[in-house]
């Protein structure tokens, strides 16, 4: 399967010019589904089938790999975008915005150790190097906190001291000490900044570049968005006639067990991304939407 990086990022040159950009990632391998029945039947009889599946071709040196590319957009271009290119339910089409190939990700080595190489691995968009900061993702400003957060509480206040979090053959240098599972403790160095003896300074290089903010600061309320014209673009220019089919039957799947009312607001809802959606859908669920029904 294909890998999106939803949030928009910022990409800074050492000019201390920037662009916002989108990342992806594309299966060498090609897209590859399972029936619903099967997935299901799978999920119940054989639920290591996808990671033995992933395991075995790794082990037998058949390595997945995904070609990695970025979307990027000037600051200027995103003033004037049709959809706020922040948003993280909106794609930024590639006829407007192409991807530009930079590189691979290949799994080419099975953990060792699952628990300390995978379970105790912390992943958070605030572990950012040099050159890649934050954009104005409201949802990704969110997430710079919380992930790290979560992982505090998950794996401890030094989780960052575990070796398959800290910087590759680096070790973390900073005022914090003791604690559960500190690794390295700085001996017997100040625990404060700054001091008048020796320890850690702050590091320019990784300073964040500067940027400049206008307009009105207000409550804001998305509903009246645009949010059904890029769902319309996907089911008419994406998707074949038999992966149409797939997915009204997938969400027939999903909602006939709901209520009628839900049933009918969901229908009106896909009704609006397009008539033939909506229809497909109302025809599986085996209902009649009335224009009374309210979405």
């Amino acid at each position: 399967m294909n890998g999106y990086g939803s949030h928009t990022f910022k990409l800074v040159n050492d000019k201390d010019e920037g662009v916002y950009c989108k990342l992806h990632c594309k299966t060498d391998q090609k897209i590859k589904n399972l029936p619903v029945e099967k997935a299901a039947q799978l999920a119940s009889s054989d639920p290591d089938y996808s990671i033995r599946d992933l395991y075995h071709a790794i082990a037998t040196k058949d390595f997945p790999s995904w070609t990695m590319y970025i979307q990027v957009m000037t600051f200027q271009q995103a003033k004037s975008y049709r959809w706020n290119p922040f948003d993280l339910t909106k794609v930024w089409p590639h006829s407007d915005i192409p991807l530009i190939p930079v590189g691979k990700l290949v799994l080419n080595r099975n953990p060792e150790n699952y628990f300390a190489d995978v379970e105790q691995a912390a992943f958070s968009p605030s572990h950012l190097v040099p050159g890649v900061e934050p954009s104005p993702d409201k949802m990704l400003q969110a997430r710079l906190f919380s992930y790290a957060d979560l992982h505090r509480h998950r794996l401890g206040a030094n989780y960052l001291q575990l070796p398959i979090n800290c910087p590759y053959r680096s070790r973390i240098s900073n005022q914090q000490r003791d604690g559960p599972q500190s690794y390295y403790n700085e001996g017997g160095a100040p625990n404060y900044y700054p001091n008048s003896f020796r320890g850690p300074e702050p590091s320019g290089h990784a300073a964040l570049s500067k940027s400049s903010v206008f307009g009105d600061v207000q409550r804001y309320e998305t509903g009246n968005d645009d949010n059904f014209s890029q769902a319309t673009l996907f089911w008419e220019k994406t998707l074949n006639e038999e992966e149409r089919c797939r997915l009204v039957a997938n969400l027939d799947g999903h909602l006939k067990e709901a209520a009628e009312f839900i049933q009918e607001r969901a229908v009106k809802n896909f009704t609006q991304v397009h008539p033939d959606f909506g229809e497909q859908l109302a025809k599986a669920l085996k209902i009649t939407v009335t224009q009374k029904s309210s979405l």
